[in-house]
């Protein structure tokens, strides 16, 4: 058999070997589309044999035995989509393929024996006809492990009800004489905004040990931070820190190099600057995603207000008090301060099922949730928050006047996966309907308390709300929505219009009287003379600053009378025509990667500048005048959110990535993998077929539609081409 020298899944070897089980199974890739969206998994794995001889001789029979299944799952699939169309009570059946002698229970085994989860078994075991779902079967609970189940506490669920609402055992570290926190310890810092890391090219510069040092996210709620906030910023990370700062895609800043003893006093100065980092980390609701667009008109305002709403109403209630204990000596007159909306949402989570059972954490009880949760918020046409990706996703609707009508609602998105383990995915959100303005921030504490009980509570790489809507389904999940925690009603979606990438670089009306300008930095990076000079202006002109999604600043509250003093203090500054950065780097993204990130295969934002300038001189060598959507991460947990991109190469070794090709530029379509482990070296020779494809269309057509229409087998060929020279 022809091996592929990028090992990528359409060229695996069918006859596999499983490291500790014994004997030869037969790999078959389920194909991409209807049938990989029924079964949830990417691969079929049968022993057929205990030598490789049997197995070769076993391998024909067995093939055309789970064909035999793949073409059953088709005809089950779209009986249930006729179903679906006719009225109650008439049925049609799916014909079942009676020839194969497969023994369904030897397949579960052996699929659990090669990894696969629960749910995943359950999908690939469905092989028998399935009507559409009745009311029984909604009711059915998840398969997996979680509180809804009364399951018993993982260990790791149990390290966090005894933490005393994440507190110990890092209240007692934090005045130990340890130059870094216990392995317990940096699971609570999390929760506070806090991930401790390893400078891992230390040793290289002739340091001895680990030079332990923290990494520090903020809470920015849609991307503001206030001006004396980015004053106090700028003053920690050159005092305390390694004297950069770094605009993250989830709008907020991150601060490294920070030393355990420092933690206290830079957490606590930003506390009492307007700030906060409580929650940016840990297994609970991120920072809340908004347009950073400061417009002053049509429903952008609303946005804005619904994410700091949302911040607000989802915030832990004893765990604050901690967090307060522990950085500002409990001083109370800097806790969240919501607005009275928020106040009476939080009532309701004393509520029925939206009540934890834990009076003093009504919303997520004393094990806060199984993983990371995420939201954002946006506008009709306006997708720079990438609302696909998130756990809950909300397209705000106002009236004439910007009151808040209502939202479109997303949920189940997710980046996050693992190489080489096709239980875990990217997944797109799946809309709900429309809810009413009013309902929204109920409807949200509803969404997040039934990922807390229906939440994998064992395995943290299944752990995610899409987990739950993959192994359930969408119908599951609105009824045990509907039924159990949010009783208000869901209406159809609202139409969007269409749909761009926004950036708000350059020059901008906010208002009659105020102007804001976008500046790109590329990966967020503020160092040097551009962050000490950003400060100034921020400082002389009283400017606030807003973080987009796409890793970007925004100053704004620029006066009409201060436009043309800041035009030129900006044009000094190297940012003479903001508006215009060059094609490739204007939307490009990716996370720090190496040298700090503990998770990080390879380069990520370090490579991001030789990247662009590689592809760019390729494009203008094959006289391509088209831009391309690029995201780079070093390990495949998706921080850049890559699998959205046109063009994604995400860390799967050193100096080797995966190739994802696909995505939309309007970030409405998942990309899809190609080369598992793509060298570096031979970038330009891979993409150059395809890039020739790509212009002799002779249209304006975008690379990821390109790739969309070719269809997989095509985009393989040209990709594995040998006519690149």
């Amino acid at each position: 058999m022809i091996h592929c020298r990028y090992h990528c899944r359409y060229h695996l070897p069918k006859i596999i070997e499983i490291p500790g089980r014994s004997g030869f199974y037969l790999r078959v890739a389920v194909p991409r589309g209807k049938l990989r969206d029924a079964f949830g998994t990417c691969d079929v794995v049968k022993k057929i044999g205990n030598t490789r001889k049997e197995a070769e001789e076993n391998i024909s029979s067995a093939e055309i035995a789970i064909q035999q299944k793949f073409e059953e799952k088709l005809r089950e699939e779209e009986a249930k989509r006729i179903n679906r169309s006719l009225p109650k009570g008439i049925k049609i059946e799916a014909i079942k393929n009676t020839k194969s002698n497969e023994t369904p229970k030897n397949i579960e085994k052996d699929l659990k024996d090669a990894g696969f989860s629960n749910g995943a078994i359950e999908a690939l075991m469905n092989f028998e006809q399935k009507e559409s779902l009745n009311n029984t079967e909604l009711k059915q609970t998840v398969p997996s492990p979680c509180i809804a189940n009364n399951s018993p506490r993982a260990k790791f669920e149990q390290f966090k009800a005894d933490s005393n609402y994440l507190s110990e055992p890092l209240q007692s570290e934090l005045v130990n004489e340890s130059d870094h926190f216990s392995n317990d310890a940096v699971q609570l810092l999390k929760f506070h905004g806090s991930y401790q890391q390893d400078d891992r090219e230390h040793r290289k510069k002739g340091g001895t040990g680990k030079d332990w040092q923290m990494m520090l996210r903020l809470r920015n709620p849609a991307g503001y931070v206030p001006g004396p906030l980015f004053v106090a910023l700028d003053d920690l990370s050159d005092r305390l820190g390694n004297q950069t700062l770094r605009a993250t895609t989830r709008q907020c800043f991150q601060m490294h190099g920070i030393k355990k003893d420092n933690l206290k006093e830079v957490i606590g100065t930003i506390v009492k600057s307007m700030g906060s980092t409580l929650a940016a980390c840990g297994d609970i609701n991120r920072n809340v995603m908004a347009p950073a667009a400061p417009y002053e008109k049509g429903s952008y305002p609303a946005a804005r207000k619904l994410a700091n709403d949302i911040a607000d109403v989802l915030s832990p209630k004893k765990a604050e008090i901690t967090y307060l204990d522990l950085w500002v000596d409990g001083e109370l007159k800097y806790a969240i301060k919501p607005s009275s909306e928020v106040k009476k949402n939080r009532k309701k989570q004393l509520n029925n099922a939206v009540f934890s059972g834990d009076i003093n954490e009504p919303l997520y009880g004393s094990t806060y949730l199984p993983r990371k949760f995420k939201c954002a918020t946006t506008v009709p046409g306006d997708n720079s928050v990438d609302i696909l990706t998130h756990d809950i996703g909300l397209v705000t609707f106002t009236n004439k006047n910007g009151v808040l009508e209502g939202c479109n609602v997303y949920v189940g998105g997710g980046m996050g996966r693992t190489h080489n383990l096709d239980t875990t995915f990217a997944r797109i959100a799946d809309p709900i309907g429309y809810v009413e303005g009013k309902d929204v921030l109920e409807l949200v504490q509803s969404i997040l308390a039934l990922q807390r009980d229906y939440g994998d509570r064992k395995t943290r790489r299944h752990s995610r709300l899409k987990y739950v809507l993959h192994d359930m389904g969408v119908d599951w999940f609105k009824k045990q929505l509907t039924d159990n925690y949010f009783t208000k009603k869901i209406d159809e979606l609202k139409y969007e219009g269409e749909t761009i990438l926004e950036d708000y670089l350059g020059w901008h009306k906010q208002s009659d009287k105020m102007w804001f300008v976008g500046l790109p930095l590329l990966s967020g990076r503020l160092i040097g003379t551009v962050k000490k000079e950003l400060r100034n202006i921020v400082e002389k002109f009283a400017l606030d600053v807003r973080l987009t999604p796409n890793q970007d600043l925004l100053l704004c509250n620029i006066g009409n009378y201060q436009k043309a003093s800041v035009y030129k203090a900006l044009a000094n500054l190297g940012f003479s025509d903001p508006g215009n950065p060059d094609r490739l780097a204007r939307h490009a993204m990716a996370c720090p990667a190496l040298p700090l990130c503990g998770l990080a295969m390879t380069e990520a934002e370090r490579f991001l500048p030789d990247l662009l300038n590689r592809i760019d001189n390729q494009l203008k060598s094959l006289n391509i005048n088209k831009s391309i959507l690029i995201r780079v991460t070093g390990c495949p947990n998706g921080c850049a959110r890559p699998y959205m991109a046109e063009l994604a190469l995400v860390g799967s070794g050193l100096n080797q990535y995966q190739l994802w090709l696909g995505g939309s530029t309007n970030l409405k379509r998942l990309a899809t993998p190609y080369l598992q482990k793509m060298p570096l070296n031979e970038l330009e020779k891979t993409l150059e077929p395809l890039f020739l494809s790509w212009r002799d269309t002779g249209t304006s057509t975008s690379l990821g539609d390109h790739v969309t229409k070719l269809g997989n087998e095509k985009v393989m060929s040209l990709l594995e081409s040998d006519s690149a020279p």
